[in-house]
């Protein structure tokens, strides 16, 4: 497989479509080796289903692999009366899970963009999110996929996404610093371009961070 073809891949362009992928009968076994490895039975009573348990929620938590987020915001309205007002969509609940540590990413992202043509249904926003929730992540690349994915298929006057999330892999791990938010942010097009549209836009999400956005 070329290098661009994996990529493809990787970025779900080519969905349902991974490389190599091992059956369901490996993974489960990849799930009774862990148990084994930390210390237990894979073979006692309360593990012995473990293994296809650990396979169907990774199916869930994964899920976003075999979904095309272009796809998702393909379906347009055109018939929006030249409305070009901000369209925001705030406190989209997700988790996630990183991609160093398998540990689950919790929070809420906020996505707005400026329209120029057209406008998509909300839902599409939320399921968006969703996509990229479910593969694993680090949050300052999925806030960005995010943004860039509404850029191209929209072509809005500006694209905003904002994200809050605990990680697990500190609070539950590592330093154990429970309570700690991280925030990340896009801003394309009229919300790096202009202070005033990006102050907006944080005002109306309740400002999540003074340091979230671009320059002028």
């Amino acid at each position: 497989m070329s290098t661009d073809k994996r990529l493809s891949v990787v970025e779900g362009k080519e969905p349902g479509k991974r490389a190599h992928r091992p059956d369901r009968a490996k993974a489960e076994e990849a799930v009774r080796t862990l148990i084994w490895w930390s210390g237990d039975d894979p073979d006692r009573e309360g593990l012995r289903e473990t293994p296809s348990r650990v396979v169907r929620a990774y199916e869930e938590y994964f899920r976003g692999y075999e979904a095309d987020p272009e796809d998702i915001l393909r379906s347009t309205f055109e018939e929006i009366d030249d409305y070009d007002e901000m369209v925001v969509l705030r406190d989209i609940r997700f988790s996630s899970h990183c991609e160093h540590h398998m540990a689950p990413i919790v929070g809420k992202a906020h996505v707005a963009y400026l329209p120029r043509h057209r406008v998509v249904g909300i839902s599409k926003l939320a399921r968006l999110v969703e996509v990229y929730a479910r593969r694993l992540q680090i949050q300052e690349k999925m806030t960005t996929q995010i943004a860039k994915v509404i850029d191209e298929v929209l072509e809005p006057q500006g694209v905003a996404v904002v994200i809050e999330a605990a990680h697990h892999c500190m609070t539950t791990r590592g330093v154990h610093r429970p309570g700690v938010a991280m925030v990340t942010s896009s801003m394309l097009g009229a919300f790096r371009k202009d202070s005033k549209t990006r102050r907006e836009f944080l005002a109306m999400i309740g400002n999540p961070s003074s340091n979230t956005g671009g320059g002028d």
